[in-house]
């Protein structure tokens, strides 16, 4: 479980294709205390530690993984530890599984973006609502059929992929898992 509150940039370094593709990502804070077996989100996907070294970490992504998020043609991603007990929730509740890509498609007035979205998530959107954009927890400000805007602050830009991310580049998307319960929820009593 994660906060969507990214805690670093990192960098892929390496990438071993094979039966599964090895990343070797450099974040020297969530490498700091990383153990095997830990999950740090990489850009929002939930990744299990395969080895540390120094200030960097290895992780295996499957073909699956890698055809379903926009991992494949990452170099610089967003890093979050996994939450603890102990962890403040200053975003919202995120599984590290993504649910879509979406793709930038604008940027307009006061770093307000606009993000394409798969039509099957679009029900899961609403205005003031959380979603997850590259890990980062954000809420919704307008939700349409087919998009929907995101307000960033300065720190967002700075700190967080989005920043850089140009118009046309795809983001991984993680919708609000509560309202995926609610709607499983509702059609199994009706």
């Amino acid at each position: 479980m994660f906060t969507g509150i990214v805690e670093e940039l990192g960098e892929i370094v390496a990438r071993e294709p094979g039966e599964v593709t090895r990343l070797t990502i450099r974040g020297p804070l969530v490498t700091s205390d990383a153990r095997e077996g830990d999950s740090i989100a990489v850009n929002g996907v939930c990744l299990t530690v395969t080895g540390v070294s120094n200030d960097t970490f290895t992780v295996d992504v499957v073909a699956e993984t890698l055809a379903r998020t926009s991992l494949g043609r990452a170099t610089v991603v967003n890093l979050e530890r996994a939450a603890t007990p102990a962890t403040r929730l200053g975003g919202h509740l995120v599984q590290g599984h993504v649910d879509g890509v979406g793709t930038l498609l604008d940027r307009g007035e006061d770093a307000v973006v606009r993000i394409g979205i798969p039509a099957e998530l679009t029900r899961y959107l609403v205005e003031k609502g959380s979603v997850t954009v590259d890990g980062i927890s954000l809420t919704v400000v307008e939700a349409a059929a087919d998009s929907f805007t995101v307000a960033l602050i300065p720190t967002t830009l700075a700190r967080t992929t989005l920043g850089s991310t140009a118009v046309g580049d795809p983001v991984n998307l993680e919708v609000d898992v509560i309202a995926k319960y609610v709607e499983r929820v509702l059609m199994s009593s009706g």
